[in-house]
């Protein structure tokens, strides 16, 4: 069996080990630049990764981990990208994957062929045919941006272009959006802007990293057995003992359970908004010029706005008419894994947990590798499965767009390791 994989980011890379390690050795990885590690590849100027010079983890050290592939003992809490690339460098080494990775080599389109197969076209010329295909090509590198972006006549610039603070010295920025890279970047652009403004469009839990002196999400891990209604009023039991209500740093409260969105994990912002040097503002209504008018009826001026508005759900390889996940909230896959359409198909990593992806990349690769090899069947009504399992995550969650990946970490890991031994 050939095998293909797109992406040698974190989930590529442990795609890689499954597969090799259940003894399918026939696999190339296709990454389009010229080193591993994906999102976490800091590049100082724009590229594929997302993450700003002084980006760390948001999720802990020993909930981040790989199972097999400890943190270093000297890695603090949070690493930073810079240590999180080497480890999964290290990581690489220690499993012989590099040999299975192809650089420099883009996949321009991916078609289904016969049999089952797929046809690759590569942007090196070549067209090659693979029995199954890997998707695992991350999904914070297409940012989606608002309606008004084109009306605002200064500076404007996603937060996926946001490498530094450098050049927003003594100038006026809004931010908009307060998810975590919002965050990050009202907090970066603060310690030097003459103002920073954040926009927030609807409330948001904003967790500080430690609680008592531990990483907060290590308390979450322990909580995991309770019932979720029990969870959430500890959660927010935890908050208001650890910062008060929202309303004391002038931000909306959340009128949802903290489970039901996805958390921004930042220590710092409150305390820059406490300090002045951040100051939240309402939804934006509409933009004229370098004039940003807010609900609230009230209005300011910006040199610069950091649009932290997320990422689209992109495949520029598939057709649109084949996957086109961009504009919906329903994406129907089985376990976040296996396409109802396409029996050779797999995601690896496509999920957006509240916790760390590259435990669930592991298990999604082990998964796909035990299927296939036959030492694991899916149940006959999967793809009627996909379907009911696009539904319920579709009510688990708030309705928006950034939320139509999202899934429970631990509750999803379980489920993922008990497939993996044929329990479904």
């Amino acid at each position: 069996m050939r095998i293909a994989i797109i992406g040698a980011g974190c989930s590529g890379l442990t795609a890689i080990k499954g597969l090799i390690e259940a003894g399918l050795t026939d696999v190339v990885c296709f990454e389009k630049s010229d080193r591993l590690g994906g999102n976490w590849a800091f590049t100082p100027e724009e590229g594929h990764s997302s993450v700003m010079e002084t980006t760390h983890l948001i999720s802990s050290k020993s909930m981040s981990q790989f199972s097999d592939f400890p943190m270093p003992d000297d890695y603090p809490d949070y690493p930073s990208h810079r240590q999180i690339l080497a480890y999964f460098e290290a990581y690489a080494r220690q499993f012989g994957l590099e040999k299975y990775i192809q650089y420099n080599t883009a996949v321009v389109a991916a078609e289904p062929a016969l049999g089952e197969r797929w046809r690759l076209q590569l942007s090196n010329g070549a067209e090659e045919v693979f029995d199954a295909l890997l998707v695992a090509n991350g999904h914070h590198s297409a940012p989606r941006h608002p309606e008004w972006k084109d009306a605002f006549t200064g500076r404007y610039l996603h937060a996926h272009a946001m490498k530094s603070a450098r050049g927003l010295e003594g100038l006026r920025v809004l931010v908009v959006g307060a998810g975590n890279s919002g965050c990050d970047c009202a907090v970066e652009a603060s310690r030097v802007a003459e103002r920073v403004d954040l926009s927030l469009r609807t409330p948001q839990y904003i967790v500080p990293k430690f609680f008592l002196g531990h990483p907060t999400d290590t308390f979450a891990a322990k909580m995991r057995w309770l019932p979720r209604p029990l969870q959430d009023a500890l959660q927010r039991l935890s908050l208001r003992i650890q910062i008060g209500r929202y309303r004391d740093y002038g931000l909306p409260e959340p009128t949802f359970s903290p489970t039901r969105a996805h958390p921004t994990v930042n220590s710092e912002l409150l305390d820059r908004i406490r300090h002045g040097k951040v100051r939240p503002r309402p939804a934006i209504e509409r933009v004229e010029g370098q004039t940003v008018h807010f609900s609230d009826g009230t209005a300011s001026e910006y040199d610069v706005v950091v649009a932290a508005t997320g990422y689209r759900v992109h495949f520029p390889f598939f057709r649109p008419d084949l996957i086109c996940w961009e504009e919906t909230m329903r994406i129907p896959l089985y376990l976040r894994v296996f396409h109802p359409d396409y029996p050779t198909l797999f995601f690896i990593g496509l999920v957006q947990p509240q916790g760390c992806i590259w435990p669930l990349s592991e298990v999604q690769a082990r998964l796909v590798a035990r299927v296939l090899t036959g030492k694991v069947r899916l149940p006959a009504d999967w793809p009627q499965r996909a379907m009911q399992e696009a539904e319920r995550i579709e009510k688990t969650f708030l309705k928006r767009p950034r939320h139509a990946l999202e899934v429970h970490f631990l509750p999803y890991l379980s489920i993922l390791q008990r497939a993996a031994e044929g329990r479904f």
